[in-house]
This record gives structure tokens, C-alpha cells and sequence, in this order.
């Protein structure tokens, strides 16, 4: 199943507010917060005569400097605040303890989910502490694993990652692509599995791609833009992505052009062969919008031409598989919580698709065409169900899952007789199924060893009401027993946004905090995916504000049912969520004790301005429509900051090698923070010098960045760490 290359993040309902100079207003009412026992030295921030009109509205900007990554004054104001996090967290008893244990969990076997391809089984696999996790293949199913290709040896620190990866249907070459330093910039390679050795073919300017092999193996399609130039590649915006054809043992001087519209340049292409080798189905994004464009070409026909199939955005199309002439989608069109359908290209005719799985009560995710049969993954209350269909649409069986959490994979061609895939939970890391499609029975391929009881740890499902009434589902995982007496420190996580649904997954960081005596909960707010289309759009452009109220809602009823209080609770969101945690802080400051906004789209005027911010305005809006300039600015984390307001105790956390969410956001956001209230409650901001948006970053940098977030943790929500 080939899936859109959607880029994460966010927007929202209100009404506008002035901004004055310093980043934010001033209003009679609010309160000075306490002075901390220590008062904080924040380093200095110049400000500049910075303003921008919107519709009538002029806006201040005085920070702009901080766009300039190369601004003489940054670098010495980054170190400056790197340094006050270490002086601050210097104190907390046990931090170095708190390191070790996080290392200490880190430390087991993982295993990623394997693919099948000229009869081998290529899969990662990550010893415990390895920054990267290394390939391994297999010539048989019980076959001894070899080391492919081990990306732990391509830096020093680990911080050149794998990304997209691909391998031949002969199973002789495996294309991978590389991050450096966190960048959403691709360097593609390929490797002969036989001798794990490179070939000298190298793609380079590769971004938001995916690799697709021919059937024949001599070659692989991918996407990218032209090179930026003139401008620093971490800030340039891209556009006019093209989807080219790369003959294996030639040049990319020499790659064929395949697709590409000059004349929409916010469309995004990729591509995907179907199994029998037919058909080049080619994806058109449009920004990060959810509806696609599909189009195709005959690879029978050797001038074959690209041929639109669904040319309008009426929905989103991802292409399944194939009978012949006869192509299968998992679409919503139709279907709030979606439906499977078959297209015939000699019929293309809306009034001629067939539904093949129609729309039930549950969020039909994912749908793979394996062993002449459909494997349906579906999302019930932001939990996985699996389901078998025959090729007819007809249900055959259900898969059986060890218990609440995600389900992933599924994986693999028409013709094989086995796929794979993980399931794993908030407390319970994956374990890696295979999944005989013959017999509908599943076995343990590989399975992780912990070094802590799963049985401790529970997690349970409730339902609150928003503030509107509307019914918001939310995780909640603590050890079992645990006492409701509104002292248990808690995080509350959540996201909210792009249609991406936020479902059950491990990490060792979830466990340590338990340990710590904590809860961790998850709040699955309008925004995301988790129940269609109309949960969706509930929560995008200008209805962005009930997502911020969704998760105040959460704070809410975890202070009611007294799993905490607001002294205890810390807030937490990466990217889209870290406006969410930025905008719901500033909003409703009362109810918590910390909050944690990570790499954060902050500045809402500004994102379109760097990278790839323009394609989030399909969720977002746009500050160019008047009726959406006033619903951003209403929330605008950095345009909203109060003076003098008793805001919780603020880590932000960013990258400067962060090109997906640039990291000016942050930069600005924390120093008019700072600006607004010096002696209130600490605001932090902690930036990573070799790290990018989070993909691929090394565990050592992981668990570093953890242990200092649970240090300030400890500190601002009198946390004991014995």
C-alpha cells in the first residue's frame, strides 16, 4: 500500500489580539507571578523595530532577528541558554540517577518489522543503546541474521540516520536513504546485499520522498526538489517537487524526469509500482491537505503517458493493490470513516467505482493486498482491530490481538503467503508477529526482553466531555493501584492535528516516569484521525481552538477525578503539539504546573515562511484569508503571551538542524517569554546543536534530552527522585 507523504503540524477559532512590542499584551487584570527562590538571569534578546500589517492589523516582530541563523548575536544567545537549563536542573538530587535508570531501560533488543522480498527477510534491529538501529537480512525464516548495513559507522555521534528505505523485489539491492543531522534532506544509496557493500549510484536533494523499485529491479523512482540556492538549505522553502526515474549504474545527472507540474508548484509527488509491475501510481499532494490528486502510467506501453484518474481533491486515495486493469484505493470519499473501492482504468467514471469493503463503525486505517486477500487495520477508539477480507470484499475472520494498543505492518505482495507486524502499547514494547495468511494463525517472530515487569503497569481507556460536550477519549497508564488522591505528578500528552491519530506506542521515557511515581496520559483530541474525517475537521483551520479546549478538558477531569492537581501536572506536545501545549498554557495557565512544548510551530504568522510551512496551511489556514488571519492570531502562542501573567514553568525544547519546524519558533517564543514576566516562573530553552526535528535522533541524545526534561521535571513539580 502506497501512503501520501503528509508532513505533520497545525491552527484555530477565536478572535485577534494586539501585540505590543515586546512580544505580547499587557492587560490590567493579570497578575505578577511569584518570584522564583532563585531568581533566573535570562540572557539578553535584542529587540528590533519589527512590524507587519495583516488586513489592518499591525503585528510586532521583534525578535525577527532570530530568523538569521547566522546572526552573529545567536550563537552565543543559544549557548547562553543551554547553559541556564544545566545550572538550573545542577541541583535536583539524583539527576545523574535518573540517567542511568533511563539508560538502563533503553538498553534491550528491538526489532523492526520485516519485509520479504527474493525470498530473504530484511528487518532493523537495535542491540539496546546503539545510537541508529542496524539492517539485518535473513535467507530463510529461521535463517541466521546478517549485518546489511550498520548506519552507527557513518558518524562519530551517531547522528547520520537512516530514513526511507526500499528493497528490490529480486531481494539484491536495498536503496536506503540518509539524514544528516536530523535533516529532512535525503542523500539516497544502494547497497548489494550479497557483499554489504555500496554501489557508486548517489541521490542527492531527495526530500519527502519515498523509493519505489521497478519490477525488474534495474532502477527506483523518488521525489525531490531542485537545490536550493542562494539561501541556507535548513531555511529555504521548498517547492516545485519532481518525481524522477533513476537507472541503477548511471548518474543522476542522467535520471529521467517523470512528472512534474510547473504550473502547481505546492504539488508534491510520489510513486508507487504495483506488484505485477503494470502500473506507476503516482500520488499528488497538495500541501499536507489529506485529499490527494491520483494519476498513472501504463509501464506495459514502453511511451507510456501519465494519465489523471482523479485530477479534483474530493478525498483521499491510497492505492492498495491491483487486478490487472482494475485498481483497489482505501478512500473516504463517501465514507467518513472509510471504505475500500476498485477503479477500472478503462472505466473511470466516479459512477462506475465499486465498494469492495464498505464503512463500518470503526476507522478503516489500513487496508494490504497480501496473499490474494485483504488485511484490514482498523482504529476503534484509537485501538487497533485487524480483519481478513477475501479478494471479493468478503469478511473471512478476525485477527486476534494480545490485548489495548497499535497493531502496525501488514506489509507485502499479492502473490506471498505470510506478512508481519508489531504490536506493542503505552507499557509494553513491540513484539514482532507473523502473520501465516494461509491459516489466519499468528506466531512470535522476535520479541524484545525489558528490564522491567509489564505486569507493574496498566492502562486504562476513559471518556471526558469537551467544552463544547463533545466526547474526547484519553489514555491513561499508571502502576497498578495507584492512589486517585490528586497528588500523583502526571503528563498529559497530546497532539491534535494533520489527521494523524495518536495510539498506543512504548517508550522507555513513559516507564521511568511511572517509576518515578508518575502518570501518563494521553488525551486523543479533535484534529487527529482517530474517528474520520469530521474528527478531523473538527479541529483545522477555524475550528483549531476546540483542540486547545479538548485538552484543557483533559486537565480538567484528571484534577476532578483527582489522579492530580494543577501544581502536579505537566503538559507535553512535539511539533503541532507543541503549539498545542504553548497555546492551551498561555490560555489556561491555572491548571497547570509545567508544561513542555517541544519543537513547536509557535510564531503562526510566520510559518509559511520557511521550508515546507506552507503546505501546513491546509490544516492551518492562511494569514492571506482575513476571516483565518484572525483566528491564528487569536492563538498564536507568541502573539498571545501576557505581561506580567503567572505562567507555569516553561521548558521549550528545538534543534538548529530542525528544517521541518524551523527553529526560530522557538527561539522567539522563549525570549518573549522571558521578556514578559523575568521574575516569574522559570522559562527554559533547551536546543539541540546536531539534531533536526526528532527522526533519527541518536538514543544517547534521546535519553540525555530525557533525563534533563524529567530533571526540570522534578524540580518545578516536586517530583521525589530517591
Amino acid at each position: 500500500m502506497f501512503k501520501p507523504s503528509y508532513i505533520p503540524f497545525v491552527l484555530a477559532m477565536a478572535l485577534a489580539a494586539t501585540l505590543t512590542a515586546c512580544g505580547g499584551t499587557k492587560d490590567a487584570e493579570t497578575t505578577t507571578a511569584p518570584a522564583t527562590p532563585a531568581k533566573l538571569s535570562y540572557p539578553v534578546a535584542r529587540t528590533v523595530e519589527q512590524s507587519d500589517d495583516y488586513h489592518g492589523t499591525k503585528v510586532a516582530d521583534p525578535y525577527r532577528w532570530m530568523e538569521n541563523l547566522d546572526d552573529a548575536e545567536l550563537q552565543p544567545w543559544i549557548a547562553a541558554e543551554n547553559k541556564l537549563v544545566s545550572d538550573f536542573i545542577a541541583d535536583v538530587p539524583n539527576r545523574d540517577k535518573i540517567k542511568a535508570r533511563m539508560t538502563e531501560l533503553w538498553d534491550y533488543a528491538r526489532f523492526g518489522v520485516p519485509e520479504v522480498h527474493g525470498g530473504k527477510y530484511f528487518y532493523s534491529r537495535n542491540d539496546g543503546l546503539q545510537n541508529q538501529s542496524p539492517i539485518y537480512v535473513q535467507d530463510t525464516l529461521d535463517g541466521e541474521p546478517r549485518l546489511l548495513i550498520d548506519p552507527n559507522t557513518l558518524s562519530a555521534d551517531g547522528t547520520i540516520a537512516l530514513s526511507e528505505t526500499a528493497v528490490s523485489p529480486d531481494g539484491k539491492l536495498y536503496a536506503y536513504s540518509l539524514s544528516d543531522g536530523g535533516s529532512d534532506w535525503r542523500t539516497i544509496k544502494l547497497r548489494n546485499v550479497e557483499s554489504s557493500t555500496d554501489r557508486s549510484d548517489e541521490i542527492r536533494w531527495a526530500k519527502f520522498t519515498n523509493i519505489a523499485w521497478t519490477k525488474d529491479s534495474s532502477g527506483i523512482y523518488y521525489s525531490r526538489f531542485d537545490a536550493p540556492e542562494g539561501e541556507d538549505p535548513l531555511k529555504a522553502v521548498n517547492k516545485n517537487q519532481k518525481l524522477y526515474l533513476h537507472t541503477i549504474g548511471t548518474a543522476q545527472a542522467e535520471d529521467v524526469l517523470v512528472y512534474e507540474r510547473p504550473d502547481q508548484p505546492d504539488w508534491g509527488f510520489g510513486a508507487v509500482v504495483s506488484d505485477d509491475g503494470e502500473f506507476l501510481i503516482i500520488n499528488g499532494s497538495q500541501g499536507t491537505d489529506v485529499r490527494n490528486r491520483v494519476f498513472y502510467k501504463d509501464l506495459s506501453k514502453k511511451d507510456g503517458k501519465v494519465v489523471g484518474l482523479i485530477e479534483e481533491l474530493v478525498g483521499s486515495f491510497e492505492f492498495v493493490g491491483n487486478d490487472g486493469n482494475v485498481l483497489y484505493f482505501l478512500t473516504d470519499d463517501d465514507a467518513e470513516r472509510n471504505r475500500l473501492i476498485a477503479i477500472d482504468t478503462a472505466y473511470p467514471k466516479k459512477d462506475q467505482w465499486r465498494t469492495l469493503i464498505a464503512e463500518r463503525d470503526a476507522l478503516l486505517q489500513q487496508v494490504s493486498l497480501v496473499n490474494g486477500q485483504f488485511v484490514a487495520n482498523y482504529l476503534r477508539d484509537a485501538r487497533s482491530e485487524v480483519k481478513l477480507f477475501d479478494a471479493a470484499g468478503q469478511p473471512r475472520s478476525d485477527i486476534a490481538l494480545p490485548g489495548l494498543g497499535t497493531a502496525t505492518g501488514f506489509d507485502g505482495a499479492v502473490e506471498d503467503k505470510e506478512t508481519f507486524f508489531a504490536f506493542g502499547s503505552w507499557a509494553m514494547p513491540d513484539t514482532i508477529y507473523r502473520l501465516d495468511l494461509t491459516t489466519g494463525t499468528t506466531s512470535v517472530f522476535k520479541a524484545p526482553t525489558v528490564k522491567f515487569d509489564v505486569d507493574t503497569y496498566e492502562t486504562t481507556q476513559v471518556f471526558y466531555p469537551s467544552k463544547d460536550g463533545t466526547k474526547v477519549p484519553m489514555f491513561i497508564t499508571a502502576k497498578k493501584g495507584y492512589v486517585r488522591d490528586g497528588n500523583n505528578p502526571t503528563i498529559l500528552y497530546g497532539y491534535g492535528g494533520f489527521n494523524i491519530a495518536v495510539t498506543p506506542k512504548f517508550s522507555p521515557a513513559i516507564i521511568e516516569w511511572m517509576e518515578l511515581g508518575g502518570v501518563y496520559a494521553v488525551a486523543n483530541l479533535r484534529g487527529g484521525a482517530e474517528y474520520g474525517r469530521s474528527w478531523h475537521e473538527g479541529g483545522m483551520k477555524l475550528h483549531k481552538q476546540n483542540v486547545f479546549d479538548d485538552f484543557a478538558a483533559g486537565a480538567e477531569y484528571l484534577i476532578a477525578e483527582k489522579v492530580t492537581q494543577p501544581a502536579k501536572l505537566a503538559i507535553s506536545g512535539r511539533s503541532n503539539g507543541g503549539l498545542l501545549v504553548a497555546a492551551t498554557l498561555l490560555q489556561r495557565p491555572e491548571l497547570f504546573g509545567a508544561a513542555l512544548p517541544a519543537v513547536g510551530v509557535l510564531d503562526m504568522l510566520r510559518f509559511r515562511e520557511f521550508t515546507i510551512g506552507w503546505a501546513w496551511e491546509s490544516d492551518y489556514g492562511s494569514v492571506q484569508n482575513a476571516d483565518e488571519f484572525a483566528a491564528i492570531h487569536a492563538y498564536s502562542p507568541l502573539h498571545n503571551i501576557k505581561v506580567g501573567t503567572a505562567y507555569p514553568p516553561t521548558l521549550v525544547t528545538t534543534a538548529e538542524r530542525d528544517d521541518r519546524v524551523f527553529p526560530a519558533h522557538s527561539f522567539k517564543f522563549a525570549a518573549a517569554m522571558q521578556a514578559a514576566n523575568p521574575d516569574g516562573n522559570p522559562v527554559l530553552i533547551r536546543i539541540e546543536t546536531r539534531a533536526g526535528h526528532g527522526a533519527g535522533k541518536p538514543t544517547s541524545k534521546t535519553i540525555e534530552e530525557y533525563a534533563d526534561i524529567y530533571a526540570f521535571l522534578a524540580k518545578t513539580l516536586k517530583v521525589d527522585v530517591k
